[in-house]
Parts: structure tokens; C-alpha cells; sequence
């Protein structure tokens, strides 16, 4: 038989790359699709040993339920939805509807997270509904929905950044975390182009760029306004964009008075000198991009840190422009498209809000419920993971494709608030950290053994498409969803687990919200290589490009907001005298459930390795290569170190995908921005010891 080749996407990061998995016999195989228009027939080391977990020996084929001596061990689905049901009618009887919750992911298709906000909503009546998106591009989500009354992450397609003059790239490593994106950057620089990177070490990104601006961590709000000082001192700011297409500049000009290069090379640590040079650029240039990633949008101050990146944008003219404008580079999978259609706390499907009395209504009228049986807002993630077991908290917890005990921060605290659950349930691919402390484990289907919809860092809606079965016994997260509905006497608002089914509904449920998908079809996604939301006309291309001509605010008019740089909300002192910041590295993804089972990429990163200064490593005695310890207010963690020159001096940066003694967000702080509640992952007080080669102190 010859083999059978299937168009499909990457199961990793916000590209989703495009893919053909080729089925010969037992043999799958996969090449990138050079035909798709956003990875142009590129490919990262994840995306080309992906298929090597469709058959992996640790797959989970099976459910699990802990026995009475404690112990995880197989079931039938029947078996384990039955006692799922059980134990959540019994908690919400004992407790009220609020007493379980619901934790989802951002790897979901937007079939499954629409399916689990609704059940969330219809089928168990809580309130205690959030994802792990929270940890990803809450902050940027916020600030864009205030500064432009949308929340979408590139308002143009990959494609522009060729065609931009100059770029910032603000808090990301792109050439390890999205390797393909690179070739737009390359293509920019070839035709003449600039690039300006903003981050505290001097990434594989960084290398590439024109000029590097090592700022510290924490200080992404005074950079930026004083790029702004800067800018309006030499008179670069487009008055007439400002006066047209604006409101609030000058509240922004008089925030951004008190931002001199010397003192923001004081805050920043950015020579005054690049300052004004990365300025220069900017203001002279005819188009220009601000991107913003988890380095700026990680922290206790990231909606402002966004912000104010934001109104450099918009006072240079830039949004709505081609070639031009503020964009933020999502980092999961369906990071975008899964906080679109409501597992996210405070929305209901088409990004509308939960607190709207005519978003409830109509979202009602669509699920067949009486708008007054929907529940108000929730809580935040890392609120509701803190308060797990607790008075007040959840009691009973339903985890679909996240590993929390991993990806959260404060880690150690997490667990502990897990333990303490009555029940806990985990739907995965593999027996994750977080899956080894459930109550009941249920497998489920991988991305290439479904069907499905993803939407992309640019707000392109795609299609997954099945290219191997299933498991023998493994079901959608979809059906288990719909039985476990019907257990729970609410089967009649699920009626199809089917991916082509749930999509219809969700349409109909975002027509008229901001995130509009009703002209969006399969047929569609399939003849156009995807469709931009928002689309309303069956067979349209969609929205490639936003604000061309207004904003979808009240008046039409792109909002400035005047910001100030405040301090982290842990600094060095002399018990804890560094930085400790972290990210990803290009061979793992995430917590990383997925790769660290790939043999390939455990062989090119096989375990987390800590980055200092070489003075900061003699001062400690740390020893290239040797093992060091770190230690936070909250934890201690021992890996090997790495010496770099290419990292700040006050810095110490560590990747998070290891779970274990070997997670660094044991010692992450779970401070949160007052407005998009993420946790400040990316900037804590740390400080460092050498150690014997046996793990001791030396």
C-alpha cells in the first residue's frame, strides 16, 4: 500500500507550522509543508522529531484511578468518568457549585477549549474556570484590549516584518523559540533593515541584531519611556497620527518628561549612548515594528511594560500602518485562539465578556440555558491553583493538558495546594508531574490524532487535520468531556463530541464578539491556508490587517496611557544580590511533558543548565561546567553552570522545562499584575553557591 500523506500542523508553539505526515505501513514520518505561508517550509528540531511520540512506550493508553493503597492503576473509561462524576456531585453538593474547577491549556484546539469553557459553565455551574494562557499573553492581552479594544497578537501577518525598516524585539528569543520566524528576520536585514533587541543576555537573537540593549531585569517601562523621551526631545512623533487617530497623549508626554538617558541608564543599565542611537533608528525610519514577548509581559508591572511600548507605536504613527506597528509574538501552541472562545476566567466565546449582561444573554440564548444559571467571572490561574484545597478555594480540580506543578510558579506551594484537594483528575498525553498526584489520569488523543482548529500568533485560523488513529481505547479530551456531561445529568447541552460539530456552535457563539469566527468554515481554512479573525463572511479571507482605518473602540480612536516604571516586586538585596530571569530553550517546549520523552531532543538539552557572568562566577566560585546552587525566598534548586560573557553581570538565567528537583519555578515569585494577574516569572531576588561535585556546599 502506498503511503498516505496528510496536511496538518506542528503540535509546539503559535506558528503552527505547517506539516505533511506521511503513514507507510507503521512508519510516520514528517516534512515540513513548503507550501504553507507562515513557515515557508521550515521546520525546528521539535516540529521534525514530533511524530516520535505518537508511539511512544510512555503514552498513556489507559485510564488510571488511586486505589486504596494509594497507588495508580489502569481502569475502564466507564470506570474512571463514573467515579470523576461522582466525586465532583458529591463536592458541589457538600460545598456549592464553585467548589470544583476547571484548569485548561493553551495547546488546546479551539474546538476542545470552547468545549470546556461550556462545560465548565453548563455542565458543573462554576465559576472556577482559568488556563494556563494566564502564564503566557495575559498582559499583553490586557493592554492591548485598553490601548486598542482588541487583544490580538500580530495585527498583520508574519510576512510584514520583512518589509519593516526597523524592529524592536522586546523580551524574545526568537531564534531559539521560533527558529522559522527567523527567516523574516533575515529577509529584513537583506533588504536593508535594522533590528533592535531588548533583553538582558545576549541571546542567539540578540547576536543577529544591530544593536543589543542589555537592559536589566524588571526595567522594560523606563527603557521604553525613555526611548519616548528620546524620541519627542528630536521631535520624531507623528503629531498628526497623534491628533487624528489618538487619545491621551498628553498625559503619556508628561509621564515620559522625567525619563532622561542618564537616568534611565541608571534604571536600565542601557548606556545612554545605545539609547539614543536604538531612538534615532526608530524616528527615522519610515516604517517600524514594536514586538513585545514573556520577557517584558512576565511581571508584576507587565501590562504597563506593554503599554508603554504601545504608545511609542502610536506616537510614531505606526499602528495601522503597512509594514508597521506593536505586535505580540503568543508563545503556546493555541495561546491565542484558547482564550478566544472561554476557558479564560472572565470571558465567554468571541472574547466577550462574562460580566456583560448582553454577551450573557446572547452566549445563553446559543447554549440553550437561562442566562441567570451562567456563573459571573472566576479567579486567575495562579489564584485558583494558590487556594486549591482551601477555605474559600476549589476542592475538586479537573486538569486538561497542563502540567502545573512545572509551568506555575512557586511550585513547591503548588503541589502542596493539590495535595491538599479532595479529588483531582488529569487529562494528558503522558503521566506528567502533575498527573502523578491525581485522584484519576485520562488519556487522550494526540494532535495528530484528531481533528481540529488552531489559531496562530498572526489571528490565522487553521486546521489540524487526523493523519494516524488513536490508541486502542484512547478517546477525544472531547468525548470524555461529552460523557462526563452526561453523568452529570447535563448530556442534552452535549449532544456531539464531533470537531466539525463543536466549531458550527462556536461560530454561532462568537458572531458579533470581538473574536468573530461565524464566516469562518473548514472549507474556508482549507481553500485560503487559513482565515483571519475577525471574519463574518463565509468565504472571506478575514482581517489580515487591523486599525487601517479605526479602532474598534467607542470612538475609533487608538488609547495612550500614561505609565510610570515601577520596581519589581522583589529585588536584589545583599541576602539575594542577583537577578534570577528565565525562558525556553529551542530543543524543549513548556513544562516540557512532551520533549524531555524525545530521545533527540533530551540528547541536545538533556537537563537545565544555569547562565552567568564570568565575574559573577568568580566572585561565587562558580566553576564552568560545575554544579551551583540557587536559592530564592521560596526554594533552593541545584543545576550545572554555564559561564557566558553574553549575560548581564546582576543575572542569572535558567530554562524552565524540567520538572522535579530540576524545576526552576520551584524558586519563581508568584507576584501578579494588578490588572492581567500573571506572575512575575521573570524577575526575582537569587543568590548562588558553588557546590562539591557531590552536590554540597564547596
Amino acid at each position: 500500500m502506498a503511503a498516505v500523506t496528510t496536511r496538518t500542523h506542528c503540535p509546539y508553539c503559535s506558528l503552527q507550522c505547517g506539516m505533511l505526515i506521511s503513514v507507510d505501513g507503521d512508519a510516520v514520518s514528517v516534512a515540513p509543508d513548503a507550501a504553507f505561508p507562515v513557515n515557508r517550509g521550515g521546520l525546528c528540531i521539535k516540529g521534525w522529531t514530533s511524530t516520535k511520540l505518537l508511539r511512544h512506550p510512555e503514552r498513556l493508553t489507559t485510564p488510571l484511578v488511586r486505589n486504596a493503597a494509594g497507588e495508580l492503576v489502569p481502569a475502564t473509561l466507564d470506570e474512571a468518568l463514573d467515579r470523576v462524576a461522582a466525586a465532583f456531585t458529591a463536592t458541589q453538593q457538600r460545598y456549592g457549585k464553585d467548589a470544583v474547577g476547571v484548569f485548561g491549556g493553551g495547546s488546546l484546539t479551539n474546538e476542545k477549549a470552547y468545549l470546556l469553557g461550556k462545560f465548565a459553565r453548563v455542565a458543573l455551574g462554576t465559576s472556577q474556570i482559568d488556563y494556563n494562557g494566564r502564564f503566557c499573553m495575559s498582559s499583553a492581552a490586557a493592554a492591548g484590549n485598553r490601548a486598542f479594544g482588541i487583544d490580538r497578537g500580530l495585527p498583520f501577518p508574519l510576512d510584514d516584518l520583512s518589509g519593516a525598516d526597523v524592529i524592536l524585539l522586546v523580551g524574545s528569543n526568537v531564534a531559539e523559540t521560533m527558529p522559522p520566524v527567523m527567516q523574516y528576520f533575515e529577509a529584513q536585514r537583506e533588504r536593508g533593515g535594522r533590528l533592535i533587541v531588548a533583553d538582558p543576555r545576549q541571546t542567539p537573537t540578540a547576536k543577529t541584531a544591530t544593536l543589543h540593549l542589555p537592559l536589566a531585569p524588571g526595567t522594560d517601562a523606563a527603557l521604553a519611556n525613555g526611548l519616548l523621551h528620546l524620541l519627542v526631545r528630536e521631535g520624531s512623533i507623528d503629531l498628526d497620527y497623534i491628533r487624528n487617530r489618538t487619545t491621551g497623549w498628553e498625559a503619556v508626554r508628561s509621564a515620559v518628561a522625567g525619563y532622561w538617558p542618564e537616568r534611565v541608564e541608571r534604571i536600565t543599565g542601557v548606556p545612554q549612548a545605545s539609547l539614543e542611537r536604538a531612538a534615532r533608528m526608530l524616528g527615522s525610519a519610515r516604517t517600524a515594528m514594536i514586538l513585545t514577548a514573556r520577557g517584558a509581559e512576565q511581571q508584576s508591572q507587565g501590562v504597563n511594560n506593554v503599554l508603554a511600548f504601545i504608545n511609542i507605536a502610536l506616537a510614531l504613527g505606526l499602528q495601522g500602518r503597512p509594514y508597521s506597528g506593536y505586535g505580540c509574538l503568543t508563545g503556546q501552541g493555541n495561546g491565542q485562539g484558547g482564550r478566544e472562545h472561554g476557558q479564560k476566567a472572565d470571558q465567554l466565546p468571541g472574547y466577550r465578556s462574562i460580566s456583560d449582561p448582553a454577551a450573557r444573554a446572547y452566549v445563553a440564548g446559543v447554549w440553550g440555558i437561562d442566562e441567570a444559571d451562567l456563573p459571573g467571572p472566576g479567579i486567575s490561574a495562579y489564584e485558583l491553583l494558590a487556594k486549591c484545597g482551601a477555605e474559600g478555594g476549589v476542592r475538586a480540580l479537573y486538569v486538561l493538558g497542563s502540567n502545573v506543578v512545572v509551568s506555575a510558579p512557586d511550585t513547591l506551594a503548588v503541589e502542596e495546594r493539590l495535595k491538599a484537594l479532595d479529588f483531582l483528575v488529569v487529562a494528558d498525553l503522558f503521566l506528567s508531574e502533575t498527573a502523578a498526584l491525581a485522584d484519576v489520569v485520562l488519556p487522550g488523543a494526540q494532535w495528530a490524532e484528531e481533528e481540529g482548529t488552531m489559531t496562530n500568533l498572526e489571528g490565522r485560523v487553521v486546521r489540524r487535520r487526523q493523519a494516524v488513529c488513536p490508541p486502542e481505547g484512547v478517546v477525544s479530551d472531547a468525548e470524555v468531556l461529552c460523557r462526563l456531561a452526561a453523568r452529570l445529568g447535563r448530556g442534552q447541552f452535549f449532544p456531539l463530541a464531533e470537531p466539525h460539530a463543536i466549531f458550527q456552535e462556536l461560530r454561532r457563539a462568537s458572531a458579533g464578539g470581538i473574536a468573530d469566527y461565524s464566516g469562518i468554515s473548514y472549507d474556508s481554512v482549507d481553500l485560503q491556508q487559513g482565515v483571519f479573525w475577525p471574519c463574518t463572511e463565509s468565504g472571506s479571507p478575514g482581517t489580515p490587517r487591523l486599525f487601517a482605518e479605526r479602532f474598534p473602540t467607542a470612538d475609533g480612536r487608538a488609547r495612550f496611557v500614561a505609565v510610570q516604571h515601577r520596581a519589581s516586586a522583589e529585588e536584589p538585596d545583599d541576602e539575594y544580590p542577583l537577578f534570577l530571569t528565565t525562558g525556553r530553550v529551542m530543543a524543549h517546549y513548556q513544562s516540557g511533558t512532551q520533549t524531555r520523552r524525545g530521545e533527540d531532543l533530551m540528547a541536545f538539552a538533556p537537563e537545565p543548565v544555569a547562565e552567568l557572568h564570568p565575574l559573577t562566577a568568580r566572585r561565587w566560585g562558580v566553576v564552568s561546567g560545575g554544579p551551583v546552587s540557587l536559592i530564592t525566598r521560596r526554594g533552593r534548586m541545584t543545576c550545572k553552570a554555564k559561564v557566558s560573557a553574553g549575560i548581564r553581570e546582576d543575572t542569572v538565567f535558567v530554562p524552565f522545562h524540567w520538572g522535579n528537583e530540576l524545576a526552576i519555578n520551584r524558586l519563581t515569585n508568584p507576584a501578579l499584575d494588578p490588572v492581567s494577574r500573571m506572575p512575575e516569572f521573570k524577575v526575582c531576588a537569587v543568590r548562588v553557591e558553588a557546590c562539591a561535585p557531590n552536590g554540597g556546599r564547596s
